[in-house]
């Protein structure tokens, strides 16, 4: 039987983030000015037309699920690779620290320009319209941030963590990591995260404040064949 969160994307587009979802009962994806994610709810014919549908030509869109992404002649990957998927389902030991602070729309350029530095994954200047996001500001620079993103019934995705290169090693990604968590056990959610298989030091991050491997994840990066 599958899991919410076996395809996230899809889950998220089909409940929580409705709101936000372009597409119909075979595929949806998110705008692509707040995150360019796409998912269709099946492997079917059908269900792979209606996300052709939704991908024009010269875009790129990302998919994210457990199960081998299967795509229609129309659409190619020009990017794969493996993930995992991570959740923790107790409250992480809690942290305190007055430099964290709730970034703003008036943050949003900083938070950009720091997750192009840093590519934590897809990030736009409305990433704020998904979920909350804390910082710590060092020298009146964004050091360092966290957020969240894709929601289901449940759970919440901890996502956009990322240190400026001049403060890594400080702990910062770990403190607001483990932030944003307990955040998100407050309200009575569970959080999850994604990662690159191969970011080996992310994994040892995050097992390390109490997540553990929920799934392997396959990625893909499409757009329209030709």
């Amino acid at each position: 039987m599958s899991h919410v969160l076996d395809r996230p994307v899809w889950s998220a587009l089909d409940t929580r983030h409705r709101i936000f979802a372009y597409g119909d009962r075979l595929a949806r994806r998110y705008p692509s000015s707040i995150v360019p994610f796409a998912a269709s709810g099946a492997d079917g014919a059908e269900s792979l037309q209606a996300l052709a549908s939704l991908i024009p030509a010269g875009e790129s869109v990302f998919m994210l699920q457990a199960d081998p992404i299967a795509l229609p002649p129309e659409l190619t990957a020009t990017v794969t690779a493996f993930g995992v998927q991570m959740v923790a389902e107790a409250p992480l030991p809690s942290v305190s620290d007055e430099r964290v602070q709730q970034l703003t729309q008036d943050d949003a350029a900083e938070m950009l320009a720091l997750a192009s530095l840093t590519k934590p994954g897809p990030f736009t200047l409305k990433a704020l319209s998904l979920g909350e996001f804390w910082g710590v500001k060092i020298g009146g620079r964004l050091a360092a941030m966290a957020g969240e993103r894709m929601k289901q019934p449940g759970y919440s995705e901890l996502s956009g963590v990322c240190s400026h290169p001049e403060f890594r090693g400080s702990g910062l990604g770990r403190l607001l990591s483990v932030f944003v968590a307990n955040r998100i056990f407050a309200r009575g959610e569970i959080p999850y995260l994604h990662a690159y298989a191969s970011n080996a030091g992310a994994v040892r991050l995050y097992e390390s404040i109490g997540f553990r491997l929920r799934a392997e994840m396959n990625v893909a990066v499409v757009q329209r064949a030709g």
